[in-house]
């Protein structure tokens, strides 16, 4: 094999160099014949101004929104006396019943508060304002004791325009949702603060994402992210960052990012994961391929075809990988021609031919 090196007397690099060197360090153009070129299988990339994309992702598991669930605690001692629903999982519309406990101390308060209502009527037809504002603070004070042992105004308005008492009270759902939990039986006596029944509204649910630290700058509330999982192949969930955790986890260095995913036919449950997939446009820039590249610690390498059978060893500066290339910041320009394999091979006739002496 015939090697005819074509050394460039004083050659002072190209103005992309990633690393200041001195002169003797500086490659310089060196030849192989193009038969021998075309053996080794030597293929060409053309370097363009592209635009570029970055896509980031994380794995993540979906969670209730803690802003549509709702846990039922008794407020009063008394008696689980019917259940509407009776297991997790059931759906349940807004203002269904959901349970009916049975209170005594309901009952008297109950019977205070028509008392109250009846003293004020009574008021009224005598003239007595002094007597008629006095009471209307106790009918008020009494419609807030009733409010905080869970009974809602329509109640309470039911009871002020009938003035019948109820021995049951009756808890509804606040939302169209799902039964998450259900911690008690029919018959079953309760205490204040025993937990009844969740209710969730699934309609959005949450997804915490785990992100990598030099990931999380990158991430923003407001930005549209798409969400998959692998129990409905092929489909995708849209979603928005809504919280960007400021806390990084120390084993996994990873942040968590919350995403609200609207979920209206409830294919998303909780606890199910999930994929999480970012797509941002990071403008334009000369591009070159990935296999084009080659590393050596001190110097990215690339071999720009000259024809004829020459290279020139090339030190550039990279930017970014977004996907299959790098974005190129310095050392070359749009048009030229580079070696995209066998750059190893190439690279020992380099330095052979004493082109490429420092790595």
């Amino acid at each position: 094999m015939d090697l005819v090196p074509v050394m460039k007397k004083g050659s002072g690099g190209h103005a992309g160099s990633t690393m200041s060197a001195t002169n003797e360090d500086m490659p310089g153009e060196f030849s192989i014949p193009p038969a021998r070129l075309q053996q080794i299988g030597v293929t060409y990339a053309t370097i363009t101004n592209q635009p570029f994309q970055h896509t980031v992702r994380a794995v993540g598991v979906v969670a209730f929104d803690k802003e549509r669930h709702w846990d039922y605690v008794a407020r009063v001692d008394g008696y689980i006396r019917k259940l509407f629903v009776f297991s997790r999982g059931e759906l349940v519309e807004k203002n269904a019943p959901l349970l009916e406990i049975y209170s005594p101390d309901l009952l008297t308060t109950q019977n205070e508060f028509v008392d109250l209502l009846k003293a004020r009527d009574q008021a009224r037809e005598k003239g007595n304002n002094t007597v008629l504002e006095s009471t209307e603070r106790l009918i008020e004070s009494s419609k807030q004791r009733l409010r905080l042992w869970n009974i809602a105004d329509e109640q309470i308005a039911e009871l002020e325009k009938t003035r019948k008492p109820q021995e049951n009270l009756t808890l509804r759902s606040p939302f169209q949702g799902v039964v998450q939990d259900l911690g008690v039986d029919q018959g079953r006596r309760v205490m204040t603060g025993d937990h009844l029944v969740d209710i969730a509204d699934l309609s959005v649910v949450w997804v915490w994402a785990q992100f990598y630290q030099d990931e999380l700058p990158m991430l923003k509330k407001g930005l549209s992210i798409s969400i998959t999982t692998s129990s409905y192949p092929g489909k995708k969930f849209d979603g928005k960052i809504s919280v960007v955790d400021p806390f990084i986890t120390d084993a996994s260095r990873t942040g968590r990012v919350r995403i609200d995913v609207a979920n209206s036919d409830f294919k998303l449950r909780p606890d199910m994961y999930a994929d999480a997939a970012l797509t941002m446009d990071m403008g334009e820039g000369l591009a070159i391929p990935v296999p084009a590249v080659l590393p050596t610690g001190l110097h990215n390498v690339v071999f720009v075809d000259k024809g004829a059978g020459k290279l020139e060893p090339r030190f550039v500066e990279l930017g970014r990988q977004y996907g299959e290339f790098y974005e190129v910041k310095s050392g070359l320009e749009e048009g030229e021609r580079v070696v995209t394999s066998a750059n190893f091979l190439i690279d020992a006739e380099a330095k052979v031919q004493g082109a490429l002496k420092s790595w």
